[in-house]
């Protein structure tokens, strides 16, 4: 049994953004105490909501909502906007279907071949979901709020003290005790400043702007996204524009955004004299890509963009940072738990690391063929072949959706590692509904009564699942973690002396669970 101490909180979050909600409601789910500081005082922003809110949800970030029981909100939430959500997004006003785009350049779902993908299953995950930031945030902010998250706002973090057993967050004034922060707070997070983790990495190339117009000659603007001799624009009528000038990053948070100064950026980058009228609602970003080097010090942990900033290109940084909660909250939850092999807490940084890189390179190389020049508009041709062509679109879908995502395990079956496929039991459930417990799962196939007595030695820890799935791809048994990570695979007759070191290695002790001091 979990022992409450004497701490007021075992969790403390910084920042109630999408990442650091779903933290939460992956600890509550285990049962601890958890508080939620969050710097504004109020949640509501205009770009968290369409059109600059608007964000495509990837493959592992679906299937980790699907396994909460979260996608069937969020896909309701937008089917309700649908109308506005297609107006916002000028991509699904085309013909062909898209599947996404690399530095703009748009790939298509006719185009891609699933067969590649042998280890994937038919499921609600592999939906094209887009949503906006703020329906998102109350989707999350209700779940947290049902499973009993503390959500404290216009409490900003000013200063920490960490020890060897707890952390102290001042925030406004006022001082809050737990077993760990996590900083979930932004790219210029403050928790991350004041834990002193090296932030490493490129600076900018470019200013990108995201703004609301209303321009007096709107046919000067051709509809979609456009290359120019100058950089890039993307143009939805009657007036929402992206586009990026490169400046360096001159621009960005270095004075105040005005009509003239977007105007003067507008028609440099589209070539014209357009004129705008009025200017509504208006920000800046920019290509700035830097990483923790590692995302835990001591009884300080980061997720999210604290961890990891990179240009929106793609919008892969919120998936990323989904991903980070998805991965880190079980594994938080079974070491305060005492439920943990020593060093599970440590793969989190081990694993999330180099898929945070990976997409850090990825958005440097959107950002390469960007450029306005000749050698970036010859590689930009060369791309459209490439996208154009089977394993080309397949390649990409796979990097941009995060199917190919797969975590080095050591050496096992090909599986391990990757996502549990969604298999589809005679019951009626399915491997992502058995997992919205938020304990791991031990799939057999042929109901084995060894592989039953070696998950009831995992207690509560591990739920046995003996049933015939419709596709058994060829497997025997699955050793299913948390988060839906295959930690363990058999396609014959079973090895249950690997199958127990798994358990062991990814659930701790086998005995049972052991209390908090």
């Amino acid at each position: 049994m979990h022992d409450q101490s004497s701490l007021p909180y075992d969790v403390v979050v910084a920042g109630a953004g999408p990442v650091g909600l779903f933290l939460a409601c992956e600890l509550r789910l285990a049962g601890l105490h958890v508080l939620v500081l969050e710097q504004a005082r109020d949640p509501h922003s205009a770009l968290k909501q369409l059109p600059f809110g608007l964000r495509g949800l990837s493959v592992p970030t679906l299937e980790a909502f699907h396994r909460r029981g979260l996608l069937e909100e969020i896909e309701a939430a937008q089917q309700r906007a649908s109308g506005a959500i297609k107006s916002a997004a000028h991509w699904m006003q085309q013909t062909r279907r898209p599947a996404g785009h690399f530095a703009g350049i748009q790939f298509y779902q006719d185009a891609i071949d699933a067969v590649k993908w042998p280890w994937r299953l038919p499921t609600p995950a592999d939906a094209n979901v887009a949503v906006d930031m703020e329906t998102l945030e109350s989707v999350l902010a209700a779940r947290a709020c049902s499973l009993g998250v503390e959500i404290r706002c216009g409490l900003g973090v000013n200063a920490i003290t960490a020890s060897d057993n707890e952390v102290s967050i001042e925030a406004a004034g006022e001082t809050f005790r737990g077993r760990w922060l996590v900083g979930c707070d932004g790219g210029r997070s403050t928790v991350r400043k004041l834990s002193g983790f090296d932030f490493v990495g490129t600076d900018p190339e470019f200013t990108g702007y995201s703004v609301e117009i209303e321009l007096a000659d709107p046919e000067k603007l051709r509809p979609g996204r456009n290359y120019t001799p100058a950089g890039m624009y993307t143009y939805a009528q009657p007036g929402t524009i992206a586009m990026v000038d490169f400046d360096g990053g001159a621009f960005h948070r270095t004075g105040p955004i005005t009509r003239e100064h977007v105007q003067s950026v507008l028609r440099n980058v589209s070539g014209t004299d357009v004129t705008i009228n009025a200017l509504r609602l208006a920000a800046t970003w920019t290509d700035r890509a830097h990483q923790a080097t590692t995302y835990r010090k001591g009884h300080v942990l980061l997720a999210g963009d604290a961890a990891h900033i990179h240009s929106p290109l793609g919008g892969q940084g919120l998936n990323l940072g989904l991903d980070d909660a998805m991965n880190l909250g079980w594994k938080l939850a079974a070491t305060i738990r005492r439920q943990a092999p020593a060093d599970l807490l440590d793969t989190y940084s081990r694993e999330r690391h180099p898929v945070g890189a990976q997409i850090l390179d990825w958005s440097r190389a959107q950002v390469a063929i960007m450029r306005p020049t000749p050698s970036a508009r010859a590689l930009q041709a060369i791309i459209r072949d490439i996208v154009e062509t089977r394993d080309g679109a397949t390649y990409f879908a796979e990097r941009v959706r995060g199917v190919s995502l797969r975590y080095d395990l050591g050496n096992g079956h090909p599986l391990v590692g990757r996502s549990v496929p969604d298999f589809e039991l005679l019951d009626g459930t399915t491997a992502g509904e058995r997992l919205r417990t938020a304990r791991g799962i031990l799939l057999d196939f042929d109901a084995r009564a060894p592989l039953q007595a070696l998950a009831s030695r995992w207690g509560g820890r591990i739920d046995y699942v003996a049933d015939e799935p419709k596709d058994r791809l060829s497997l025997s048994a699955v050793l299913v973690r948390p988060d839906g990570i295959v930690a363990w695979a058999s396609d014959g007759a079973p090895d249950h002396e690997e199958a127990a070191q798994a358990a062991s290695r990814w659930f701790g002790d086998s005995t049972a669970a052991r209390e908090c001091p």
